[in-house]
């Protein structure tokens, strides 16, 4: 029997565990006793609990309860959390996914202990230092032993690396698979319907790198060029809880941008399967947008995710504000690239992850 410990923490990680999950349930031949560990990252039932009822998450089986702080603390208190679950309850395999902190701690712990670390979203990099998630990145793939991967590119990374080919599995992007499970369940939410919205007629805007949101200043211009270019379509702007610091000091009374509070995944992905774009600074919503087939503008100089721009249908545009007014004349004059899907993103990725997971203790 292999015991396999699912670490999740924060919005992201919830996404991207759940196939993962109905994988290995779905299979009973396949030996695998997992326990899903919820660090705590995000521990505000919008950012985290709506994501088990509407993604069929099961419950927890350990909550280590790290709650908030700066990252230094986050990750200690994770670090610390896990630790001493593993001296009590030791385990094989640390399966972690994405770039969070979670990521990151329970990796380190993982390897101390002398487990076996697999990395689902390997490889990938936006060679942007500044981004705290390129640090968990560079330290997780430094220390994990099987890396899941969701392009050529990310395997072209690891492979610089050193890392040898038998330790990669490309097996695509379960971020994807939980997105084509859920697209027939999508729920409309209040704004649509007290804003009067129809398909194609409004945009959605999200922010929350702190390259965007932290200074006021740069935050105000961003939001009056996004307004002032987007000729007069609703802009609906679910309100991350870092953003909302800045966003006190920002008047947007009398404009044409709708602010509430963050939506659960099946109302988040309604809007943006509706909208006419989808401006962010995230990288899984230009993941999601690239599957869409919805324009996306991302307000980043980098990605980690240069595939939805390869294959999708996403447009970096950078962190200055004058490049909003351009991009968005050439989304309202009918221009703007038509996406494909890149290699794997098929919906099966859950599948060769818990294939490969299974074939190494047969």
């Amino acid at each position: 029997m292999i015991k396999l410990d699912i670490i999740a923490g924060a919005r992201p990680n919830f996404i991207k565990i759940a196939p993962i999950i109905a994988a290995i349930q779905k299979n009973a031949v396949q030996k695998i006793q997992y326990r899903l560990i919820h660090t705590g990252q995000h521990y505000d039932k919008k950012m985290s609990g709506s994501f088990f009822e509407e993604l069929r998450i099961p419950e927890p089986d350990i909550n280590l309860g790290a709650g908030g702080g700066t990252q230094a603390e986050q990750t200690a208190a994770i670090m610390i959390g896990y630790e001493r679950l593993l001296l009590d309850r030791p385990s094989d395999i640390c399966l972690v996914v994405g770039d969070v902190t979670s990521t990151m701690a329970c990796a380190i712990v993982a390897k101390k202990m002398h487990m076996r670390v697999v990395h689902v979203e390997g490889g990938i990099r936006s060679f942007d230092l500044t981004m705290p998630e390129e640090i968990n990145r560079m330290v997780t793939d430094s220390i994990s032993d099987y890396f899941y991967t969701t392009s050529e590119v990310a395997n072209q990374n690891l492979k610089s690396y050193g890392i040898p080919d038998d330790r990669i599995q490309f097996v695509g992007n379960t971020m994807i698979d939980t997105l084509l499970e859920n697209i027939s369940k999508f729920v409309k939410p209040d704004i649509y319907q007290k804003k009067n919205l129809t398909p194609q007629n409004y945009l959605v805007l999200t922010l929350h790198r702190p390259a965007n949101v932290d200074q006021e200043t740069h935050l105000k211009i961003l939001l009056e060029e996004i307004i002032s270019n987007s000729e007069n379509l609703p802009i609906i702007f679910p309100v991350h809880p870092r953003t909302a610091k800045s966003l006190k000091a920002v008047n947007l009374a009398n404009q044409n941008i709708y602010t509430c509070e963050p939506l659960s995944y099946l109302e988040f992905n309604y809007l943006v399967k509706n909208a006419k774009a989808v401006i962010t600074d995230s990288g899984g919503i230009t993941e999601e947008t690239t599957i869409m087939n919805i324009p996306c503008l991302t307000l980043r100089n980098t990605t980690e995710r240069p595939e939805t721009v390869s294959f999708g249908t996403n447009e970096l545009i950078g962190t200055n504000p004058g490049n909003i007014g351009p991009a968005l004349k050439k989304l309202f004059s009918g221009t703007w690239k038509r996406g494909s899907v890149p290699p794997l993103w098929d919906g099966k990725s859950a599948e060769r992850i818990v294939d490969h997971l299974y074939s190494l203790y047969k």
